[in-house]
């Protein structure tokens, strides 16, 4: 089945182009068929190229999806023109009344900062505790994901002093999960963060699991059962150079480990991480399809 977005959203022609199908709005509307609500919280400063990677991935899965977009209420972003936020976002006050299938809150460039000094983290502590009666399942990427562990369970962000930069091995910790279905034992992603969480700092008998790690990077992937959260604290979702963007915006200051090929930042990068993105991102999609009620309405008092 396709992803149905706006018509005019930028990232539709890129994923035509690649071949991901792409339903029309109206076309949508005229299938007898309840498409799964997945509500995007993007907190990433370029915010088209975010849209296009995730709706990549949700539009691969073989069901109907309904994306939407989302932003702060109060917090208006500069890297992103206006016009476009105008068009395809709707603030969390406006939806906070709706429920979702999923929800996938988005890293943001604020993990150097302490979680209380962010200027939205109390809007942002909002919509965690909504996501507990409003959401059946939600998904924390990168500093997103740090900072749902510390709101629900109080485990720290630890800054790292040399960024942890480029394509890590990881392990697959646990092959049994519904998440990790399918993914081989091990498995590369990208890592782009100035911070970590430590295993050690995950509080004991609060269900917290590891389910992917690196020797290298540390944690990448902890599931939080009883609040329905997947964390991933790196960027399977990344695009092939998106990278090697992120190390000339920097001013080529720190090279990404394991990405260039002979560490030539001259030579184009291969992506082999992409397969396991599709692979994460489906096995997330088809949970939520298995256990999402079909009237939207009951989400909330599942939840309770």
């Amino acid at each position: 089945m396709p992803i149905k977005i706006p018509d005019d959203l930028p990232a539709r022609r890129t994923l035509e182009n690649e071949g991901v199908v792409v339903m029309r709005e109206t076309d949508a509307a005229r299938q007898d068929i309840r498409p799964l609500r997945i509500g995007l919280l993007n907190l990433m400063p370029d915010k088209i190229s975010t849209e296009t990677q995730l709706a990549r991935l949700l539009g691969a899965t073989p069901l109907q999806i309904e994306l939407s977009l989302v932003r702060l209420t109060d917090h208006t972003p500069r890297n992103t023109p206006a016009d476009h936020m105008a068009a395809f976002y709707r603030p969390w006050a406006e939806v906070s009344t709706g429920r979702f299938d999923g929800f996938i809150i988005t890293g943001a460039p604020v993990e150097q900062l302490a979680f209380e000094e962010v200027r939205y983290w109390p809007e942002l502590c909002a919509i965690f505790e909504w996501t507990q009666t409003h959401i059946h399942r939600c998904l924390n990427i990168c500093w997103a994901a740090q900072a749902a562990l510390y709101y629900f369970h109080g485990v720290p962000k630890r800054l790292l002093a040399r960024k942890a930069f480029g394509v890590f091995p990881h392990r697959n910790l646990a092959p049994a999960s519904p998440y990790l279905r399918g993914l081989s034992d091990g498995f590369a992603v990208p890592v782009s963060r100035w911070s970590e969480t430590r295993a050690d700092d995950l509080p004991p008998g609060q269900g917290l699991r590891v389910l992917a790690d690196s020797a290298e990077s540390g944690l990448c992937l902890v599931e939080d059962p009883a609040r329905r959260m997947l964390n991933m604290f790196n960027h399977l979702e990344y695009d092939t150079g998106t990278l090697a963007g992120e190390y000339k915006r920097d001013g080529g200051t720190q090279l990404p480990a394991h990405y260039f090929p002979g560490d030539d930042p001259s030579r184009l990068p291969a992506n082999s991480w992409r397969s396991h993105a599709h692979l994460l991102f489906g096995n997330w999609v088809n949970e939520i399809y298995q256990s999402t009620p079909f009237n939207l309405a009951e989400i909330g008092h599942l939840a309770a």
